[in-house]
């Protein structure tokens, strides 16, 4: 980060009433003791106002820092993480399957683990291409989503394998329990995506958000929800939960996108039920179709199972 950069951002609900220092800390991603010593500083602001350590926080006020000097913001920390399984590797990607709760690199305000941590920490050596807390990663799943995904190991791999991606090229399929019965049972949900209005971390469908295009097939359909196979034609943060909320068919467990607590609560699952099982693409060296499944982790199975067996 360069010097006397300056950082502001609305303090989300999730915050509400927390120190500054651990408000600062989790938002912007430093460390509790230098988050601590910019207060100290006065380079900290609260709603225009000089914060103090113990002051506490606010949901929607601004929090304002100014950075005098050269601060690594993001850090990828070294970290194995267990259920992180390694579906295939060669000299050029790695192809894992992503447990939920685990992020797939450092971003700001996220101190759990990560797929680049548990890389480096594995002795994976990936690409160097992209940001430092990034490198080598072509696509993202979201902290809450489970399933197959590929890095870069090489820079070539790194370079073709983005190129793909933003072509579209990329053949990305997902399974989501959603609630309900979506009319028509096959369809496209061709709806712009941008951020919510009201919470700076959520999406939502909007007139002037990115374009954003969507494909399902229902393949079961039971008493109170329907499993659909997905693909994403575009890739943006959120898409599938976004879009299939905008149908009033919210993905089952999805409380932040309107899915019902109660029916979450009856499956016991703590989490969007969506899955990314298969993605499938030209191998950025080598150059033939390849294609990677994983299976359904055991927290989606049995929701699935209760779902199927409330029809008998």
């Amino acid at each position: 980060m360069s010097q006397s950069e300056q950082r502001a951002l609305l303090v989300p609900d999730g915050l509400a009433g927390e120190r500054v220092d651990v408000g600062l800390a989790r938002l912007f991603g430093f460390s509790r003791t230098k988050a601590a010593d910019l207060v100290s500083q006065g380079l900290v602001l609260v709603a225009g106002q000089q914060a103090m350590k113990s002051d506490r926080l606010e949901p929607g006020v601004l929090l304002e820092v100014s950075i005098s000097e050269q601060v690594d913001l993001l850090v990828v920390r070294p970290e194995l993480v267990e259920g992180i399984a390694v579906i295939y590797e060669d000299d050029d990607i790695i192809v894992i399957d992503k447990p939920v709760g685990v992020a797939v690199h450092p971003s700001m305000g996220w101190t759990g683990p990560t797929v680049v941590g548990h890389l480096k920490a594995a002795g994976v050596r990936i690409s160097t291409s992209g940001a430092p807390e990034r490198r080598g990663i072509v696509q993202r799943l979201d902290v809450g989503t489970s399933g197959v995904m590929v890095i870069a190991k090489s820079e070539l791999a790194y370079s073709r394998l983005k190129n793909a991606f933003r072509r579209r090229d990329i053949d990305k399929i997902y399974h989501a329990l959603v609630q309900g019965h979506p009319d028509p049972l096959t369809g496209t949900i061709d709806a712009p995506i941008g951020r919510h209005v009201k919470s700076d971390w959520k999406f939502a469908v909007k007139d002037d958000g990115k374009p954003s295009i969507t494909h399902y097939e229902t393949l079961e359909a039971h008493r109170f929800a329907s499993l659909l196979e997905i693909r994403l034609e575009t890739g943006r943060t959120h898409q599938i939960r976004v879009h299939m909320a905008a149908l009033k068919h919210p993905c089952v467990g999805d409380l932040t996108y309107g899915a019902d607590p109660k029916l979450a609560s009856r499956v016991s699952l703590e989490r969007q039920w969506l899955h990314a099982v298969r993605l499938g693409f030209e191998h950025p060296i080598k150059g033939d179709y390849v294609e990677f499944e994983c299976n359904y982790p055991t927290d989606l199975t049995a929701a699935l199972e209760i779902i199927r067996a409330v029809d008998h």
